[in-house]
């Protein structure tokens, strides 16, 4: 699974927005929603993607309830 899908997929398993994920890490929406669809995001905006979603991530993303996710480059 790409990094993009994922983030998409732990939005809608966590219930927040887009909108709200790019509030939360001080991005716009529509910048936010270009550099997934282009798939650009750096590590660093990956892991304050993680910690706004409140999960953690390794090289993988874990949910409070242990269900992990793991990228794929």
């Amino acid at each position: 699974m790409a990094t993009a899908e994922l983030i998409r997929e732990l939005c809608k398993k966590q219930n927040i927005s887009l909108a709200e994920l790019a509030r939360r890490i001080g991005q716009t929406r529509q910048n936010l929603y270009e550099k997934l669809q282009r798939d650009t995001l750096t590590i660093d905006e990956i892991k304050q993607i993680a910690d706004a979603l409140g999960v953690k991530f390794e090289q993988s993303f874990t949910l409070p309830d242990g269900e992990q996710f793991k990228i794929e480059n």
